[in-house]
């Protein structure tokens, strides 16, 4: 069987987990489990934004990202990602649970720096442009009955190919170069959403009713708030207009 506590090895319900269960329950109790991701998902966005919009209008955005403590806040998120994915069997849910809200935060004091490069109206416009597409990929992620395990394979080594990019771009400083990155980044988080939200609603036939499913949960969310800040990220980057 696959390893059920890797989010990207599982693509398919197990039939033997859900024998003797009423078809009625399975789908009101996967109905449950997704709107658990969603929320978590959604409130981890709202958190961030607060915190970016108030860091930055408070001052203190334009002070300490123009020190060397702009690497500490860059990298954080990093860390914490790794911690929650590395540590995901031995921490317990509330941990998990309390490192994702301070992940969000972190993340919100990251991002406040694109309140003092970009316009307001056009953050606006892209987050909503964003919430748009992510809605609609989401839906065709958690509806299709293609298997998109594969093509969640090639967009990871797309990911892996776009984080190269971006750091040779570093010394070239190449605008096309950084345009090209952009609309790729866009297509390939466009892409990870659907994969990753299949792969989140594959998941439930393994951790349900355990005690992995409060962990899966926000895992599943993680996840998918990354597709979303990425997706968002590369938009505004081609997309937003600069103060």
């Amino acid at each position: 069987m696959q390893n059920w506590s890797d989010p990207r090895t599982t693509t398919a319900f197990d039939p033997a987990v859900s024998v003797g269960v009423p078809r009625a329950a399975r789908d009101a109790g996967l109905r449950s489990y997704m709107l658990s991701v969603y929320n978590y998902m959604a409130s981890g966005v709202l958190l961030t934004g607060i915190v970016a919009l108030l860091f930055a209008s408070s001052g203190l955005a334009q002070q300490v990202l123009s020190t060397p403590l702009r690497w500490v806040i860059m990298l954080a998120p990093l860390g914490f990602v790794m911690a929650m994915s590395f540590g995901l069997n031995r921490m317990s849910t509330a941990t998990l649970q309390m490192l994702y809200w301070a992940f969000t935060v972190v993340m919100g004091l990251s991002m406040s720096s694109i309140f003092l490069v970009y316009t307001g109206t056009s953050i606006a416009q892209t987050f909503f442009a964003v919430s748009a597409a992510f809605a609609g990929l989401s839906l065709f992620g958690y509806t299709t009955k293609k298997d998109l395990s594969g093509m969640g394979t090639f967009l990871i080594m797309g990911v892996i190919g776009l984080l190269v990019a971006m750091v040779i771009n570093i010394f070239l400083q190449s605008s096309a170069l950084a345009f090209g990155i952009s609309a790729i980044g866009v297509l390939i988080f466009a892409g990870l959403t659907a994969y990753d939200t299949q792969k989140i609603k594959s998941m439930y036939a393994y951790v349900a009713g355990t005690d992995m499913m409060g962990k899966v949960v926000i895992m599943g969310a993680l996840n998918l708030y990354l597709d979303f800040i990425n997706m968002f990220t590369f938009l505004l980057s081609f997309m937003g207009n600069r103060d």
